[in-house]
């Protein structure tokens, strides 16, 4: 007998995490739990208001999920049957889990993938004054930094953390906040300053100017990839993308998206929302495959989940059994 069950989960963070359109002080995250044979399966998913999500219409779309799951639906069926998103993430990751456990193989042999190692990830500097993210800048034990921007003090806010970390790979993040007409001179700025790449500068669907983007820096899709299928079309637009199982719909839809975007010749940084080490620990081995990862999440919670992910200046190692794969 197989058995699903919804747990939504509210954790404070450190701090407030702040972007160009707002900012929050807490995750909240919906976990998936799948039980079978005395074997527990979890999963854990980010309802993101800006994709059209909600804690209530994610439980939702999971409650619908549950019958299938019961009557033991499988991962590739899960994949035809719901649409990408959170919901599907977090079922997707548990079923991966519970392979693993069912089997006692790990998910990185399941999926064909390397053997894990640590990996540098990027760590986020939220938005602030120039002077507040100089100051935390200076206090990241990482050795690449992502920069939230998205204002008129954008480029003082880089000259000050450049200023405070003279050693540190940098990428911009404008989470579709930044102006079209400074666009290319902030580009010129940035690669004099040592920008390794800017991040989703215009909103999804307004981004026709890329077309003509400047070529100092990688410009990344991020809010404008979900899936496989529009990366023909951002390659026009764009060099790289943010891969993100809570919008891919998990690491089989994100394993599916990492192979087209090699084949279209993308970059690729594999993402996360704020959430627990249980939504990274998939992220972590697909990352194995990406150029580049981002997956401080955990980071700014005051309480992480149990056999947490290890971070050590900048690095991430991968998890552990008992915590997920």
């Amino acid at each position: 007998m197989t058995e699903m069950i919804i747990l939504p989960v509210s954790s404070p963070l450190n701090a407030s995490f702040a972007i160009s359109r707002g900012a929050k002080t807490s995750a909240e995250t919906i976990i998936v739990e799948i039980h079978k044979e005395g074997k527990i399966g979890r999963g854990e998913c980010v309802p993101y208001p800006r994709y059209g999500e909600s804690r209530v219409s994610v439980v939702a779309q999971l409650s619908g999920f549950k019958p299938a799951i019961e009557a033991d639906m499988t991962r590739a069926k899960v994949q035809q049957q719901f649409p990408p998103g959170a919901a599907r993430c977090a079922v997707d990751c548990a079923l991966w889990d519970l392979e693993s456990k069912l089997t006692n193989t790990p998910v990185w042999q399941l999926a064909g993938l390397p053997k894990p190692r640590p990996l540098k990830t990027t760590m986020t500097l939220s938005l602030d004054t120039p002077e507040a993210m100089a100051v935390r800048a200076k206090a990241a034990q990482a050795s690449i930094l992502k920069v939230k921007i998205g204002g008129p003090d954008d480029l003082h806010r880089l000259e000050a953390i450049r200023q405070a970390r003279p050693d540190a790979q940098l990428i911009l993040d404008g989470n579709e906040g930044m102006d079209p007409d400074s666009f290319p001179a902030l580009c010129r700025a940035a690669a004099q300053l040592g920008v390794r790449m800017i991040e989703q500068p215009f909103p999804q669907n307004q981004d026709d100017a890329l077309l003509t983007r400047p070529n100092e820096v990688t410009i990344c899709a991020d809010e404008s990839a979900h899936t496989k299928h529009e990366l023909q079309d951002l390659a026009r637009k764009y060099d790289a993308i943010n891969i993100k199982l809570d919008k891919a719909g998990g690491l089989t839809a994100g394993l599916a998206m990492l192979q087209e975007a090699k084949r279209c010749r993308l970059g690729t940084m594999v993402g996360c929302m704020v959430a627990s080490s249980l939504s990274m620990a998939p992220a972590v081995l697909l990352g194995q495959l990406a150029d580049l990862i981002d997956l401080d999440g955990p980071l700014w919670l005051k309480e992480d989940v149990p056999h947490k992910l290890r971070y050590s200046a900048g690095t991430v190692s991968p998890p552990v059994r008992k915590l997920w794969g």
